[in-house]
Formats: structure tokens, C-alpha cells, sequence
């Protein structure tokens, strides 16, 4: 690559492009500025058994507790939209759309130890550390604080014209970098995500109660389902998307560039029996270096018992 000329802020988002980021913006290494609201939400119940989230709070509020001196906050989005085929004839169960392809976790973490590797190159003595969704971070305000987007009223990350279908990543340093600044809430008086939730997980615009998010429901809660909860879930088997779906900004969203991200079920759906009937081998095959693998066999085949019955009512 021909270095690029420029500010070191220039140079280094030059670089995150030539990775093959679709957006990147900094922001400060700060404490929250919505540490009340975190607090108070997780004292609510919300975040459900999500112990991790009252384990690492100070974490959450402060980047500076994930690397001590940290300055600056190198925040990238990655799209990982693929258009879909038409519905399998056979009852099948949804995935959400960010698991349909290679999982996101190893497939970032490599562009962005590149982008803090090349970092280091530039600024000698500068320390870094990566983040992408595993590590407790608050990377969605961190990305609007750095102009990747802002938070719409579904909680997610919306840009203009990216839409929201983005995975989020982050380059921790130790370098003092100029932020960028905010871009503007265009939700405005648009609620159809708040409208379209199937579960009323959100409660009010920009607040979600994870305990009753599908996506919650079908990944991180470790219980089995009530009967009430088991309804809640509809026909999806991994994550959610209903939101995103029907947010105006995703009509004209852009195509994926990233190969690993192409779904392996063209459809995102996969059928029923072809679920229930999977063994430990079967389920490794098909779902290697996949991100479902968070979803354990005996947890991803009750979710397909439980959109089997909501079928057949």
C-alpha cells in the first residue's frame, strides 16, 4: 500500500479503509457519560442474566480501565449485509443476518490488530488495545461519540447511508488523536422499530429490555423457556432482526465487500427437522467458524421445539 499523506488521523483512517472498514471515526477514552442510565438499568433487571454486565461495569463506563493511559478511541463499523433467497418450502426457523456467514469475532479481530499493528508503526511507544462485542465495552456509544453513526431508537448504530446492518470494532490507544465530532439523531419522530418489536422489548424509544429481546431469548438466555417466553421467540432460532428490517435508513443499505460474511444459508433460515435431527458431528460441520456456535446444540434445537409449536398454533 502507498502510504497515505496527511495528519496522523488521516493517515490511520486511510489505513482502516485500505483493511477494508467501511466507516471509522475517534473518540475520546473517557468515562461514560451515561453512567446513571447504565446503572439504573441494570439495577431494573434488564439486563437479565447477563451477570457479565455487573462484573465488568466499570469496564463498560471507563476504556481506560481495559488499558490504563488509553487516550483516544479508534471506532470502526463493518457491513455485513448479503441479500437473501426465497424461504425454504419446508417449516424453518430464522437466523438473524450478522451469524449467517464466518463468525465476526475472528474475522475483525484480524483487521483490527492489523489497523493497531500499523497504529504502532506511526506512532512509536504507543500501546493499543482491540475490542469487538466479546470485550466489555460501550462500543455503540463510542461509535456515535466518534460519528460512525448515532443510536437510533432500536438502540443500535444507524448511519445515513450504511443503515445499521454493522458490526462494531475498536483500536484502544494510548496515542492522543483528534475526535471527530457527532453526527445528528435523524430518527426524529419515526418509532416503526418501537412500532414493529413483536415482544414490546422496546419498552421506550432508545431503552430495551433485554429479557424480553428475541435475540436475548434465543442466545444468552442460559434457562429453558417458559411457555410464555417460548411464544415470544415467533419462528426465529438465532437472534433477531425485526427492528433493523424496518428502519427506513436499511431500505437502500449497501452490499456487503466481505466475503466471509456471504450466508451459508442462502435463505437465513434453516429447516426444522434439519435442526432437531442434528447430531454433536453434524451441528460442528455446519456450523464451523460460525457465530451460532454460541448457541449450543440442546439450546438451538429447544429454540426449533419452540418455533415447531408456534407453528402449529
Amino acid at each position: 500500500m502507498e502510504v497515505a499523506t496527511g495528519t496522523i488521523e488521516q493517515i490511520i483512517k486511510a489505513m482502516a479503509a485500505e483493511i477494508g472498514f467501511d466507516l471509522v471515526g475517534i473518540a475520546p477514552a473517557q468515562k461514560s457519560a451515561n453512567e446513571d442510565y447504565l446503572r439504573q438499568w441494570l439495577a431494573s433487571g434488564q439486563a437479565g442474566n447477563m451477570a457479565w454486565m455487573h462484573k465488568h461495569i466499570d469496564k463498560l463506563l471507563d476504556v481506560r480501565e481495559l488499558l490504563p493511559g488509553a487516550r483516544s478511541v479508534i471506532c470502526v463499523g463493518l457491513n455485513y449485509l448479503y441479500p437473501l433467497e426465497e424461504e425454504p418450502g419446508e417449516p424453518s426457523g430464522r437466523i438473524a443476518r450478522y451469524a449467517l456467514g464466518d463468525d465476526y469475532h475472528e474475522v475483525m479481530k484480524k483487521m483490527l490488530h492489523a489497523l493497531a499493528d500499523f497504529l504502532r508503526e506511526q506512532i512509536p511507544g504507543a500501546q493499543t488495545k482491540c475490542g469487538v462485542d466479546s470485550t466489555p465495552i460501550l462500543e455503540r456509544e463510542l461509535a456515535a461519540s466518534a460519528g460512525i453513526g448515532w443510536i437510533g431508537k432500536n438502540t443500535c448504530i444507524i448511519h445515513p447511508r450504511m443503515g445499521s446492518w454493522m458490526f462494531l470494532g475498536e483500536v484502544i490507544t494510548t496515542a492522543q488523536l483528534q475526535p471527530d465530532r457527532p453526527i445528528d439523531n435523524y430518527c426524529g419522530s419515526c418509532r416503526r422499530c418501537l412500532d414493529a418489536c413483536p415482544t414490546g422489548a422496546l419498552t421506550s424509544a432508545y431503552n430495551l429490555d433485554a429479557r424480553k429481546c428475541i435475540s436475548y431469548l434465543t442466545i444468552e438466555h442460559r434457562e429453558n423457556l417458559t411457555p410464555q417466553q417460548q411464544r415470544m421467540i415467533g419462528d426465529w432460532l438465532v437472534g433477531c432482526d425485526i427492528c433493523q428490517e424496518v428502519c427506513p435508513f436499511n431500505r437502500k443499505a449497501p452490499k456487503s465487500r466481505v466475503q466471509e460474511f456471504r450466508p451459508r444459508f442462502p435463505s437465513g433460515r434453516l429447516t426444522l427437522v434439519q435442526v432437531l435431527e442434528m447430531d454433536d458431528e453434524t451441528y460442528r460441520s455446519i456450523f464451523r467458524r460460525s457465530a451460532v456456535r454460541r448457541v449450543k446444540l440442546p439450546m438451538l434445537q429447544a429454540n426449533a421445539r419452540a418455533v415447531q409449536a408456534n407453528r402449529q398454533k
